[in-house]
């Protein structure tokens, strides 16, 4: 059997693994998916009227600030599903089947890639029902093309990618799943220091550089001009290259330190 082959049998059984572990797991990502819904529906019926306010539009109302939040959950929603994945890696760095699938004849990436590719379906499931959830409440996307509708949904696994192997090197490098967990937290809090809730042009003066050149704002924004129809600018190619960029270094980073680590 060639190594392609091999590789590709063997992140397939990873794959199966990793799912099957969710599905008789559910409650991390349950608890991982209350966050961003929960601060959906605080947001729109709690402050709703208030937030709408600052969208910079004297006429915006509750509905207008359904409009401009949901793209930015979506993707809080793929940094709090990648969190899961973080402490699913540590667990088995810790809990010695890592070492065991060390000594059997499987192609060596396919650990890693397996949770990867879980992670991936995982976010974009995540994403639907926190999707669903918006529509539900008020969302609509009456302008946006296929075309745009089918970038919108490449972006967003481009962005799932891009983050679940930084999450992976998080979950390397910490001793145990309670250490993992609160390495990848700033993949939660990075989105509520975005434009996700509010315009940057509102925040404070000597703020907005940091929220404009995150990897989060980027992508919200160029979200928002495929679904909304709103100006996307620069906003494009910096979110893509941010999921590139993202992507390379996490890949590299963890392929690196799951070679050296000796458990």
């Amino acid at each position: 059997m060639s190594n392609l082959a091999l590789a590709v049998r063997d992140s397939s059984t990873m794959l199966r693994r990793n799912l099957l572990h969710a599905r008789r797991y559910p409650s991390m990502t349950l608890n991982l998916l209350l966050t961003p819904i929960m601060l959906l529906l605080l947001f729109v019926y709690i402050f709703g009227d208030a937030m709408s306010a600052g969208l910079g539009d004297g006429g915006a109302d509750r509905s207008a600030y359904i409009a401009y939040i949901v793209p930015g959950l979506l993707l809080m929603t793929i940094g709090s599903t990648t969190i899961g994945t973080a402490v699913s890696v540590s667990n088995d760095m810790t809990e010695g089947i890592i070492a065991r699938f060390r000594t059997m004849a499987i192609h060596r990436g396919s650990v890693l890639i397996g949770h990867v590719i879980g992670s991936v379906l995982q976010s974009v499931a995540s994403v639907v029902l926190v999707g669903a959830v918006g529509v539900a409440i008020g969302f609509r996307s009456t302008d946006a093309t296929a075309l745009e509708w089918l970038a919108a949904f490449g972006l967003l696994v481009l962005f799932a990618l891009a983050l679940t192997w930084i999450a992976v090197g998080m979950g390397l490098i910490s001793p145990n799943a309670e250490a993992a967990s609160n390495n990848a937290m700033p993949l939660i809090l990075l989105p509520l220091l975005s434009s996700a809730f509010v315009p940057v042009e509102g925040m404070p003066g000597w703020f907005q550089p940091i929220a404009e050149y995150q990897p989060f704002t980027p992508a919200i924004e160029t979200l928002r001009g495929l679904l909304l129809g709103t100006e996307i600018g620069h906003n494009g190619w910096l979110a893509v290259a941010w999921c590139l960029g993202l992507a390379v270094l996490g890949y590299f980073w963890s392929a690196a330190r799951f070679d050296q680590d000796p458990k």
